[in-house]
């Protein structure tokens, strides 16, 4: 992975940051946290120059953002409820709690969104519940150029300057994004239990 991703940057410049970072988003497992720390290197061998660099970084994820936002679209909070109502029962989940998301997300999704794209391992997984609750295109797009542009200019920033160790970033950003995905799952499992706990309560 290392390897390949050392190449393209190498071979492309600009455009190959842009382009590892458009799949690092739409296939998670490519870590951004090797692909910028690695441009902040490059940046300080004199090869790169510092804002060209973010600015690529910030555009390819952007572009990688948006066939997630729109498979979020596509899928729909009524679609999403009917699926509920047919098969959630059998992980507890029905058309009241997709609503429930969904009323939360219209509160808070702006603030989700920016702050999600500053979270290892859950940055690319918020432009599906973006589209799924039908944020609309403009403020996502916002919310997320901002939150994206803080996190791609510290990852080079960082790279920049542990300069050789740039891979010291993925070493210790890279179990986070597992940990924190591994959290979410749990917490998941739980919410899943207490539910069923609840209703067997009423059922008594």
């Amino acid at each position: 992975m290392q390897e390949w991703i050392t190449n393209t940057m190498t071979s492309l410049g600009y455009v190959g940051i842009g382009l590892l970072m458009f799949l690092e988003n739409l296939f998670p497992p490519i870590p951004s946290e090797l692909i910028m720390p690695l441009a902040g290197f490059t940046i300080a061998q004199k090869q790169m120059a510092f804002f060209p660099a973010i600015l690529a970084g910030v555009i390819g994820t952007m572009l990688g953002a948006l066939p997630w936002y729109y498979v979020g679209k596509l899928v729909g909070e009524e679609n999403l409820k009917r699926l509920a109502d047919k098969y959630g029962r059998w992980i507890s989940i029905s058309s009241r709690d997709i609503e429930k998301a969904d009323n939360w997300f219209d509160r808070h999704g702006e603030k989700a969104v920016f702050f999600c794209r500053l979270v290892p391992g859950v940055r690319t997984l918020i432009s599906l519940p973006a589209g799924m609750s039908g944020m609309h295109l403009v403020p996502f797009l916002i919310y997320s150029t901002v939150g994206t542009t803080l996190w791609v200019g510290l990852l080079t920033y960082t790279g920049y300057i542990l300069g050789e160790k740039y891979e010291l970033v993925d070493e210790y950003l890279g179990p986070v994004s597992k940990i924190v995905f591994v959290g979410l799952v749990v917490a998941f499992v739980v919410w899943i239990v207490r539910k069923r706990q609840k209703a067997k309560r009423k059922n008594l």
